[in-house]
């Protein structure tokens, strides 16, 4: 079945494409929904007149993501968690630690566009992607430190919090 997106579907495209889908997955998912309409004659003349809107509200996401990420680079936030002797925490470092982590810093992420394959359960230094369009992937580093550890190189964790106060809000979808 044919179909236009109305919105950006995860794994499938972007706004304002014209794809071929399996007709249950658009009658039971898409159309309902709201993601997508029947691509007729009346809807691709509507989405043609349309397109251009589109492309530049694209482009304009997508310009903010990557300044996002620009922005990010910098960043690296500090956790401090109890562990054992060996680095092991008790317990996990989650996507959940890590956006109230950045909002400390003064970020707001969407815990959802985290990236993390795998809760983190060591102690160490790490580097976490986030999706911030479907066409930019950013990256910031994570250091989980024992809790009583002496912090290292104090200078260089409040030149990251400084720097990540600089960074606005992640584009919304």
């Amino acid at each position: 079945m044919d179909i236009i997106l109305t919105k950006d579907v995860a794994n499938l495209g972007l706004t304002g494409q014209v794809l071929t889908v399996a007709p249950g997955y658009a009658r039971n998912y898409l159309l309902p929904n709201g993601s997508a309409l029947a691509a007729t004659p009346a809807n691709l003349k509507s989405m043609a007149r349309k397109r251009a809107e589109f492309e530049a509200r694209a482009k304009e996401a997508k310009d903010q993501a990557l300044d996002f990420k620009a922005r990010l680079a910098g960043v690296a936030l500090t956790l401090v968690r109890k562990a054992g002797d060996k680095g092991k925490l008790y317990g996990a470092v989650t996507p959940q630690d890590l956006v109230e982590a950045a909002a400390a810093a003064g970020l707001t992420i969407d815990r959802k566009r985290l990236r993390l394959a795998e809760p983190i359960k060591t102690v160490g230094d790490f580097e976490v992607s986030l999706r911030l369009h479907p066409e930019v992937l950013a990256a910031f580093k994570v250091k989980v430190l024992a809790e009583g550890t002496p912090a290292k190189e104090p200078a260089q964790e409040t030149a990251s919090a400084e720097a990540a106060a600089e960074v606005p809000e992640a584009p919304a979808d």
